[in-house]
């Protein structure tokens, strides 16, 4: 016994140093170091690629690339310790967006100082020039030269409105980038020291056009309540408008951009998610800017939106591709809507569409038969909207929907959806506390689930139906026992974690409420499940993998569940948290060793 007590501190000791020094060490990409295995194909790949800094500045694909663009290959920038720094940013921000932007893949290996880019000659080009557009920002002014300005927008700033659009710490310009997916910075500013006497200064806008086009027009939105009429007086034409692409306006009245804008902009983003057209308000002055199809969906909503204000709106929908009638009861119409229109308002932002009744007097409804709400919008955004109507219905008039019903599964590969019946005891467990459980499922399989009554409808394409199939049955084993998932390694949405045995009660948490954390930060699903060999890991689940400093996807949750095994390994949260987590012991905290972050009705 005292043989087998030394041997298990020394095996704690030693994980504890190894994973350690593994955190430490977290640019290193050899999986065969770490004692979390992910099965992603693409942590495969990264993992086997050794990080030299030595290496050629540029090469072409190698035979591991298969499937990459022709001219795929890799550079490498040497740059200096405080450019590190600045490259990566808070949490690795930085390098993050400069690689979503520039569609490369950026390695930042700080003990050499070297900075790694991969993709193609473009992805690689807007890369290396992000990074140094960034990297000069720290030491003085920033200026362009013509051919650097391929996918770049300069526009001019009034010097009185440059704090204003700038916000504080810059969060303004922050989340305008994160919106439209761009990178933006004043050109020849040199740090605080502006140039009061410029009448404007220049703001460089990088990214696609769309995005490049929406973040113009915020800025121009932003500067336009500063100095009235700037923008507006005389509006300048998109220089990059083609037969497809361009900007048209419509000049409202102060009481109609109110209705039109909506509580803190609900309305205006509604419209523009469900027409995928860019609107923005300069002033009394609507913006309209997207292709034709884009911008002549925009129009039609945005007048219907209006006429909805004289009475019933009545609309030839019969022959539009971009709606979804449905049949509502009259009695269940006030509760679809809501007060004051909540309810519906709740769909339309979730869903990114616009909805209405039609053809109905708000006035004068009740009685027997139906009414016919209208759905706008993309596909998917109609569907889910279609989906929680039908089960809002449910609730109220027990099978309106349902009644009929044959479970099935969609055979084709493009967007559809599946149906399947579930018990009582099931669909609360699937359902979770104010449905935790199914919004969880429904993110980390990035497809549609609802339940409408006891019916299951999963909406997607096919591979998204199959994953969220499976990780619903996953979840439903869990109130059965243990749950065995015999081998993973084919699978892209799946990383797999061999947790030390004396950590699991603390990484599970009392009841799972540790997973249960991990799983709504991160957008995944966690849980403890068996091998073909029998033996217990932790499968971390999710379509979207994460990167190395993303906020959510695999990536984080596994550096979230390290983290706890790190704090149990050194010791440090014994005393905070450990009655309440050590009493499931294995079994992975209290309540019947619990196992994963599932239901509770």
């Amino acid at each position: 016994g005292v043989a087998q007590g030394s041997t298990v501190q020394l095996l704690a000791a030693v994980l504890s140093s190894a994973l350690a020094h593994s955190m430490a060490r977290s640019r290193s990409r050899d999986s065969r170091r770490s004692r979390s295995r992910s099965r992603s194909k693409s942590n495969r790949s990264k993992d086997s690629r050794k990080g030299d800094a030595a290496r050629s500045p540029s090469r072409s694909a190698s035979p591991r690339a298969a499937g990459k663009p022709a001219d795929y290959g890799v550079e490498t920038m040497k740059i200096s310790d405080d450019d590190a720094a600045f490259i990566l940013g808070k949490g690795g921000k930085t390098k993050a967006k400069i690689a979503k932007v520039s569609g490369a893949e950026l390695e930042l290996f700080e003990r050499d100082l070297v900075l790694e880019i991969r993709g193609t000659d473009r992805q690689r080009r807007f890369a290396t020039k992000y990074s140094k557009c960034v990297m000069a920002q720290r030491v003085g002014p920033v200026y362009l030269k013509d051919e650097d300005k391929e996918d770049c927008t300069i526009l001019d700033i009034p010097q009185e409105a440059v704090g204003f659009v700038t916000g504080r710490m810059g969060n303004f310009l922050r989340s305008t980038e994160d919106e439209w997916d761009v990178i933006m910075f004043f050109l020849g500013v040199d740090g605080n020291n502006r140039n009061r006497g410029k009448e404007s200064e220049q703001l460089a806008i990088f990214g696609s056009r769309r995005g490049r086009r929406g973040a113009s027009l915020k800025m121009m939105s932003a500067a336009e309540t500063k100095v009235p009429g700037y923008f507006t007086d005389k509006i300048k034409e998109d220089p990059e408008e083609d037969d497809n692409w361009r900007t048209e306006t419509q000049l409202f009245k102060a009481d109609e951009l109110s209705y039109a804008l909506g509580k803190q902009g609900a309305t205006r983003r509604k419209l523009q998610e469900a027409s995928g057209c860019i609107i923005q308000y300069v002033g009394s002055t609507c913006f309209f800017c997207g292709t034709n199809e884009e911008r002549g969906k925009a129009k039609d909503y945005m007048k219907w939106l209006f006429m909805q204000l004289e009475g019933p709106v009545q609309v030839d929908y019969q022959s539009r591709s971009d709606c979804t009638p449905v049949g509502v009861p009259a009695d269940c119409v006030g509760y679809v809507t809501g007060a004051r229109r909540a309810a519906m308002s709740s769909i339309e932002a979730e869903c990114g569409v616009l909805m209405f009744f039609v053809g109905s007097d708000m006035k004068n409804r009740g009685g027997g038969g139906s009414e016919t709400l209208l759905i706008w919008g993309p596909d998917r955004g109609r569907r889910a909207a279609e989906l929680k109507v039908m089960s809002c219905v449910e609730t109220k008039a027990p099978g309106f929907f349902t009644k009929g019903l044959k479970e099935g599964t969609d055979d084709g590969s493009g967007f559809g959806t599946d149906t399947l019946l579930l018990k009582d005891e099931d669909i609360s467990y699937a359902l979770g506390k104010g449905g935790t459980t199914r919004i969880k499922l429904q993110t980390a399989s990035s497809c549609i689930l609802q339940y409408v009554g006891n019916w299951v409808f999963i909406a997607g394409v096919r591979k998204e139906r199959r994953r969220c199939r499976e990780f619903l049955t996953w979840l439903l084993q869990q109130r059965r026992g243990t749950v065995t998932v015999s081998d993973v390694a084919g699978r892209d949405d799946c990383t797999e974690m061999h947790i030390p045995r004396e950590c699991v009660g603390w990484v599970t948490g009392n009841r799972g409420t540790e997973l249960r954390r991990i799983e709504q930060e991160t957008g995944t699903f966690l849980f403890m499940a068996l091998d073909k060999n029998g033996d217990e890991r932790l499968l971390i689940l999710g379509a979207e993998s994460g990167g190395r400093h993303a906020e959510s996807g695999r990536g984080q949750a596994e550096r979230l569940v390290n983290e706890l095994v790190q704090e149990r390994l050194s010791g440090r949260g014994g005393g905070r948290r450990g009655d309440s987590r050590g009493r499931g012991g294995y079994g992975g905290g209290g309540g019947g060793g619990y196992r994963g972050g599932g239901g509770g009705g």
